[in-house]
């Protein structure tokens, strides 16, 4: 058993001890709202959304980007569990800044194992072979984070599934300051009507 594994088996240990009333919380989210965001493991939603347990839903991807399947789950976060309000919150110093597309692709092209990155861009060890599948693949990185939460934003607001009368909320969290910056013509193209 690796050392990581170890340490999230007894941490899990230390919260069933202080579980409580937690498996009585009901499945819809008491305050009613979702938020998309990054998977960056700098950003902690309950912390800067004042979140407890049971209280939103948080769906996170690389860049907490609109794609298919993050409108998949703010569509039955409505649907089924009735949110009322959504969050896209970006952040700033992304690594979906950090490269595109075709570099991805072709990092992938060159093998499976992790990738290094310095000043001279992105680097490949082209160790046991790769793929050209990542070639196929919208990546959905990201080179200005205004425009892309204006765009994931527009993008979950003119999808068929979502109803009009949801707000969308558009935000960039910045991660030197842990504030949230909004992005008004964003929120203005979610705005519910």
């Amino acid at each position: 058993m690796s050392k990581i594994v170890q340490e999230v088996v007894a941490a899990n240990a230390e919260y069933v001890a202080d579980f409580g009333a937690k498996g009585d919380l009901p499945m819809p989210p008491a305050r009613q709202f979702a938020i998309l965001t990054c998977m960056d493991a700098r950003l902690d939603p309950a912390k800067y959304a004042g979140l407890s347990e049971g209280d939103a839903h948080v769906i996170r991807n690389a860049g907490g980007r609109a794609s298919d399947d993050a409108i998949r789950s703010l569509v039955i976060s409505y649907k089924l569990l009735g949110t009322k309000e959504w969050f896209v919150i970006h952040h700033t110093d992304c690594g979906m800044e950090t490269f595109n597309s075709e570099i991805m692709g072709e990092l992938l092209a060159g093998s499976l194992k992790t990738s290094s990155v310095d000043a001279s861009g992105w680097h490949d060890s082209n160790v046991g072979g790769g793929t050209t599948d990542g070639k196929y693949i919208n990546w959905l990185t990201i080179s200005d984070q205004g425009k892309s939460v204006i765009e994931d934003v527009e993008r979950i607001r003119n999808n068929s599934m979502v109803p009009s009368d949801i707000p969308i909320y558009g935000y960039v969290y910045d991660c030197k300051t842990g504030n949230l910056v909004e992005i008004p013509e964003a929120t203005a193209a979610g705005k519910a009507s």
